[in-house]
């Protein structure tokens, strides 16, 4: 991922960039394991809040919206983030610094993650604005530590994160590139016909699971959360005072869009 002066944020051409290096690296036999890094000081920010809500992205459809043309645009991003997980060689993705919001959704579709002790990695857009589109929390943690990280959306870092399971392991910040490099030329000491054998057998299991089902429903309520009166609200205050002004309301703990929600339609 190459936007270090943003904090590898996801803008329109990584998803695509991501799947084409992945079909890129599954055409030369002499690879067997592919690795996924961000350059500068971060594994990826998430969406680029600039491009995505502070400006007028033709995502942000004006009302009524569209959703399936939201789902369309969607969901092609997660066919493009999941290349690593369909990828038949191995994926490892080696995480420093963030890998928050969308970030999250891209290192979690690696077979294998290594995060750095002090690497925090989390889903906050889960508490206003988004649903992980991926939907890899609850196949890595289980129902209800995937239920606490995005009630809450808080970061957690690696040393916590490879603890509950989310991430294979955590070592130390200085130690990250040799620890996946060990890791990588391991797995590319096995044939390549062995290694997607067994990552197919793997994936099968997630997929008898209904992975592709939730991720569906997953990219389809992630484009009913940026709708919603919460999440236009979120936007509109993000256009307009600028996205740190939105993104401290989300995060600091108090009530979210205030005065914003709608009550239920009463029952006769």
């Amino acid at each position: 991922l190459n936007r270090p002066a943003r904090l590898n944020a996801i803008d329109d051409h990584m998803p695509g960039e991501i799947s084409d290096a992945v079909e890129l690296a599954n055409r030369d036999d002499s690879v067997h394991a592919i690795v996924l890094e961000g350059a500068g000081r971060a594994f990826c920010s998430g969406y680029d809040l600039i491009k995505y809500a502070e400006g007028r992205h033709p995502a942000n459809q004006p009302m009524p919206w569209d959703p399936i043309v939201d789902f369309e645009f969607m969901s092609r991003n997660t066919s493009q983030f999941m290349s690593l997980h369909h990828s038949p060689k191995p994926t490892v993705a080696k995480v420093h610094g963030f890998a928050v919001a969308g970030g999250s959704d891209i290192a979690l579709c690696a077979d294998m993650v290594v995060m750095a002790d002090d690497a925090r990695i989390g889903y906050p857009p889960a508490r206003i604005w988004g649903c992980p589109t991926t939907a890899m929390w609850v196949w890595r943690v289980g129902a209800e530590r995937a239920k606490h990280l995005l009630f809450t959306g808080e970061l957690i870092n690696g040393v916590e994160a490879a603890r509950i399971g989310l991430v294979l392991r955590s070592v130390p910040a200085e130690q990250l590139d040799d620890e996946v490099q060990r890791l990588a030329e391991r797995v590319a000491s096995v044939p390549r016909n062995q290694l997607a054998m067994q990552k197919m057998v793997i994936n099968q299991a997630l997929e008898s699971q209904g992975i592709q089902a939730t991720q569906r429903l997953a990219t389809l309520l992630d484009g009913v959360a940026r709708n919603t009166p919460e999440g236009v609200y979120f936007r509109e205050k993000a256009a307009q005072q600028g996205f740190p002004a939105a993104i401290q309301e989300r995060d600091g703990g108090g009530p979210i869009a205030e005065g914003v929600s709608r009550g239920s339609i009463p029952v006769p």
